[in-house]
């Protein structure tokens, strides 16, 4: 992978993620998918992942994406960080409590603020 970073993009539906995977995608990163938190955590505990992004409800399964946080943020040895990916900014604030950073509304995906919120960690 040559130093290339790696999203791990949990829970959308294939278009969220197809725009969640192009956004990442242009600004370097390599997009893995997992539709589950059991997937997730699978893929997680093989090490490698840059940044974790997870959808609020889980499309496939219709689980908790903030639970799926906490699993993720209380398990990890090394600190990964993980972003929700909602428009509404009481999750957002719920999910920095479990241990996540500030991350980013579906609606502002194509938004400068975004590309600077993720930069961070995909340089």
């Amino acid at each position: 992978m040559n130093g290339q970073k790696v999203v791990l993009d949990v829970g959308q539906c294939s278009a969220d993620h197809s725009a969640i995977r192009m956004l990442c995608e242009g600004m370097g990163a390599l997009v893995e998918r997992a539709h589950t938190a059991d997937e997730a955590l699978s893929r997680i505990a093989r090490g490698g992942v840059s940044l974790v992004l997870v959808n609020r409800i889980l499309d496939a399964d219709g689980s908790d994406g903030l639970s799926l946080i906490s699993d993720i943020c209380s398990k990890a040895t090394n600190p990964l960080p993980v972003m929700l990916v909602s428009n509404y900014p009481h999750f957002q604030e719920e999910a920095v409590c479990r241990g996540a950073v500030l991350g980013f509304g579906k609606s502002k995906l194509h938004a400068h603020e975004t590309r600077a919120c993720l930069e961070p960690f995909l340089r």
